[in-house]
């Protein structure tokens, strides 16, 4: 397994693009199933996220090709309607294969979901819908076991606004026969960007971007081209980095309206901003960080993506700060490792009480999952001498080459191979 070093310290300076998003494209690849033919993504990053959706579109049928973040997915021959569990363990979000499988085919087999080791995530709100607009679910050997002649259309009410729950009810939708209301829909730029490709196919849906969708039903989709959005959690890990090492920086490729909760927080907590049409600008150079209380919540609001990230910041800050994730209320698996770093931080219940210190410094810590391991890269480049993060296969999934970006910017952090230590 792979590591990072980093020897801290480095004012991060200079330019950088963002990827796209990674929520966005495992919500668009598999949507890609509802349209047989050829369909074309653009801006898709290259993540084991992405890969391993790959793979498991390609065990259904599909022909992939990925080069130059284009990505090409060819559904004429798809002839398995099972999502196997080696696939599906990798990834929480392989589950979104369901919905277009039963929508298109009437059929689906799909292991029960793993993907990151905290909280608990259950999929019963995808199933809920799915049974309301007529299909037999039935859960054999660890299998969700769905089927339905052609699901027809119903009015759905999410208790909670789930990103997850809103894309899979939405592509079973579209082929649905007849209407589907979908209340308290998730509004998050990942679901308006899938919705934006559906419509783009041949879709009628309503409402999109607000918290009501309605889907007429239509017979068909044509396959079609599609820009992926960038990724707004990239765009705010690096966003963190300048600020946490005092920094300055531009982010080229981005969409600053998508990071409206991120930019006001780092405003508060001192830093100079800048936006462009397409791009943010980032002044931490002579900034003092300023403590600032966040709470997570659903978009608009505060990223739970970011949480990590801002606690690590937060532990730098001249004072104490409040860090609340009212998403998942058990994920704080960094703590420990920060705290090993040097940072003084005591988890209540669902809040993080960071008491900000003079300096953190390096040492060996551990990845837990995706977001923790992005906040302990953020204060290894803050903390004076040598930081390891271990694991970061957990990065991967997330972040392009993330350590290439902050070379670019100036920082010292290396990848060391499993086999070199």
């Amino acid at each position: 397994m792979d590591k990072f070093v980093i020897n801290g310290g480095k004012q991060l300076k200079g330019k950088v693009t963002v990827s796209g998003a990674k929520n966005a494209s495992l919500a668009l690849m598999p949507a890609a199933l509802l349209a047989p033919g050829k369909s074309v993504l653009y801006n898709t990053p290259e993540l084991n996220d992405v890969y391993t959706m790959i793979k498991l579109l390609r065990h259904l049928g599909a022909e992939i090709e990925f080069e130059n973040h284009t990505l090409e997915i060819d559904t004429s021959n798809i002839n398995e309607f099972t999502a196997p569990y080696e696939h599906v363990k990798k990834m929480r979000a392989s589950v979104y294969v369901l919905g277009p499988l039963l929508g298109k085919y009437g059929r689906a087999k799909v292991s029960l979901p793993g993907g990151c080791a905290w909280g608990p995530r259950p999929i019963n709100l995808h199933l809920q819908a799915l049974e309301k607009m007529g299909a037999e679910i039935n859960f054999v050997d660890g299998y969700i076991d769905a089927k339905a002649d052609r699901l027809k259309g119903a009015e759905i009410y999410f208790d909670i606004s789930s990103v997850g729950d809103t894309g899979n009810t939405l592509m079973a939708a579209v082929l649905a026969d007849g209407t589907t209301i979908i209340n308290n829909a998730a509004i998050e730029p990942e679901i308006t960007n899938l919705a934006v490709y559906l419509v783009k196919m041949g879709a009628r849906i309503e409402g999109i971007g607000t918290k009501t969708l309605t889907i007429e039903g239509v017979d068909e989709l044509t396959p079609v081209e599609m820009d992926t959005i960038p990724d707004r959690i990239e765009a705010g890990t690096l966003l963190i980095a300048a600020s946490i090492t005092h920094g300055n920086i531009t982010l080229e490729n981005i969409e600053p309206d998508l990071l409206g909760a991120v930019l006001s927080k780092l405003e508060s907590a001192g830093c100079k901003l800048i936006t462009g049409a397409q791009s943010v600008s980032i002044d931490a150079s002579d900034a003092e960080i300023l403590p600032t209380d966040v709470a997570t919540s659903i978009y608009p609001g505060f990223p739970t993506d970011m949480q990590a990230q801002w606690t690590a910041l937060m532990s730098l800050a001249d004072g104490t700060s409040s860090v609340k994730d009212t998403i998942y209320y058990d994920r704080f698996k960094h703590v420990p490792e920060l705290v090993r770093l040097g940072a003084d931080i005591n988890v209540v219940e669902n809040t993080a009480i960071v008491k900000g210190v003079k300096e953190l410094h390096g040492a060996k810590v551990m990845s837990t999952d995706l977001r923790a391991s992005a906040s302990l890269v953020l204060a290894g480049l803050a903390a004076k001498g040598t930081t390891e993060v271990l694991r970061v296969y957990h990065l991967d999934r997330g972040y392009q080459r993330i350590e290439e970006k902050l070379q670019t910017l100036g920082a010292d952090i290396q990848r060391v191979s499993g086999k070199e230590y």
